[in-house]
């Protein structure tokens, strides 16, 4: 599949994006995972917020403020390191520019966009309110961090987060070559 993004093609592309998954409290197996994925224990975890088809975590929900009391504004945070990788390609071949030169001459883009950055200050401050705290990923004005905006809508589900969504259709299928991570029944009762 290719995607069109006005000025160039992609060459790569999912067909169906992964399905949204519920949210779930975090198993000690989620835990052992976002160890391997990210190669260090979770911090201020609530929640998995997405599950990749391979059965892994690969978005989690955080806390607003961490356990020391620091202040940490990304409430959805992407840990599967296959789709980091990809999303980083995303980044490199200058998709944030584009996207961000789009919201500044698409009415109806921009409008989406800011409503998505509604929903995300929603969710997080049913949690914990942030004052003076941006959403997260450049919201509502550009697009700082796809990996941000990509989370979002897999934590959200479709059509909340549109520049996410659109990110996540330009992305391979990372999950198709099995699980990023192996989490053992013996790592596991190590850990206890």
């Amino acid at each position: 599949m290719t995607i069109d993004t006005d000025t160039r093609e992609i060459p790569y592309g999912m067909e169906t994006p992964p399905p949204p998954t519920p949210r779930t409290e975090p198993t000690d197996a989620d835990v052992e995972a976002f160890k391997q994925q990210l190669g260090r224990p979770p911090r201020g975890l609530r929640a998995i917020a997405h599950r990749c088809p391979c059965g892994q975590p690969d978005v989690v929900e955080t806390a607003p403020r961490l356990p020391d009391g620091t202040p940490f504004p990304t409430l959805y945070y992407l840990t599967c390191p296959r789709a980091s990788s990809a999303i980083g390609t995303l980044e490199a071949d200058g998709v944030m520019k584009e996207m961000t030169e789009r919201l500044a001459s698409d009415p109806e883009l921009a409008a989406a966009y800011r409503a998505a950055h509604e929903d995300y200050l929603r969710r997080r401050d049913e949690i914990e309110e942030l004052r003076n705290f941006p959403s997260a990923g450049g919201m509502p004005d550009r697009v700082k961090c796809l990996h941000v905006l990509v989370a979002h809508s897999l934590a959200a589900g479709p059509g909340v987060n549109p520049l996410g969504d659109e990110a996540i259709a330009m992305l391979p299928e990372w999950w198709r070559k099995g699980p990023c991570v192996t989490v053992c029944e013996t790592s596991q009762e190590n850990d206890k």
